[in-house]
């Protein structure tokens, strides 16, 4: 086992560098960790699969860029689910520590990976909507599915080496220096400039919404305005203002969950962290999965298209169930009537 600097509040474990980080003490801890993961984790793969399927299923929908985005936003909630809970329940839950270094680093970097798309395929999306109302008539040449792809591209390239950065040497135990009291072998310095990433993400999604929300409003005034004009402009406005404000709700369930983490990460950059709060760190965590969980639900309540999409999928499904029910019955009937004859 690798050892390097630990947490000075956590000198009592001296000798297993991975027990100082595994505070959840008591069975209940471990099976409403475990209960919270698996419903969550669940609920998110299954969700956000969905809307994979709703996408890339529907030739109209998959070729507009915005919807590009929100697929890979879907698909890095799907990849952190499952990094996540794995490697969090394997780890807080059944206390594995048999692993090397490396390999925690490499499950951390898949878990970082994820959960940085997720958001930077939030802020790609919230660009897209920020060009759709700012510059509505160049839209569709600024925006072309090549420029989405590349820009999709960039960012899981990015998000990656950023995560990958402690696995090939940004960590304590290479640079002898002080470790995180949250995460083994992370550098405080790497997790600073983490968070620094993560916030810079975060201001750049919050100004993108300000502006797009200021414009929606300016639209529905218009609306209001020219309610006898009916045409393509205004239904244009309608499905931006729709849009901005479905965006606007998912930004706001990402705050409140990140929030608590993002706080507590910072607070133990300049404090030592007690028991408690490391334990409250551990369910805090969970409320990133939950924020994974709630997108999808959101696009399928405001998304006009994927809705559409979604009952066709489910009308398609009750017409193929209503034929398996009703063909032993056909097949039943035809056998008696050959009996009869």
């Amino acid at each position: 086992m690798d050892t390097c600097r630990i947490p000075a509040n956590a000198s009592k474990c001296s000798g297993n560098t991975m027990e100082c980080f595994m505070v959840l003490s008591t069975q209940a801890q471990k099976i409403s960790i475990g209960i919270l993961c698996g419903l969550f984790g669940t609920m998110c793969v299954f969700e956000n699969s969905l809307v994979l399927y709703l996408i890339f299923s529907s030739p109209g929908i998959r070729k507009k860029p915005s919807y590009l985005f929100i697929g890979s936003l879907a698909l890095a909630d799907i990849l952190a689910s499952i990094t996540f809970v794995c490697s969090f329940v394997n780890f807080h839950v059944f206390n594995e520590a048999g692993f090397s270094k490396e390999v925690f680093l490499l499950q951390l970097g898949g878990v970082n990976t994820s959960f940085s798309a997720s958001l930077s395929s939030l802020l790609l999306t919230a660009l897209d909507r920020y060009i759709s109302i700012s510059r509505p008539s160049e839209y569709k040449l600024l925006m072309t599915r090549k420029r989405a792809w590349t820009a999709l591209a960039v960012l899981w390239v990015t998000c990656a080496t950023i995560a990958c950065l402690p696995l090939l040497g940004w960590n304590c135990c290479v640079l002898d220096s002080t470790c995180s009291e949250l995460f083994p072998f992370v550098d405080d310095n790497y997790l600073s400039g983490w968070i620094c990433f993560v916030v810079l993400l975060l201001g750049c999604i919050v100004y993108a919404y300000a502006h797009v929300l200021w414009r929606a409003r300016q639209h529905v005034a218009y609306m209001e305005k020219h309610q006898a004009q009916a045409g393509k402009q205004n239904t244009r406005m309608r499905m931006d203002v729709m849009l901005a404000k479905t965006l606007a709700m998912v930004l706001a369930v990402l705050m409140l969950c990140w929030s608590p983490v993002l706080v507590l990460m910072i607070y133990s950059l300049f404090s030592r962290l007690s028991d408690r709060l490391r334990k409250v760190f551990a369910f805090c965590s969970t409320l990133c999965l939950l924020n994974s969980m709630v997108n999808p639900i959101i696009y399928a309540l405001r998304s006009k298209e994927l809705f559409s999409s979604l009952r066709r999928v489910f009308s398609h499904f009750r017409r193929q169930l209503k034929a398996t029910e009703e063909s032993p019955e056909a097949e039943s009937t035809h056998k008696s009537s050959v009996i009869e004859t």
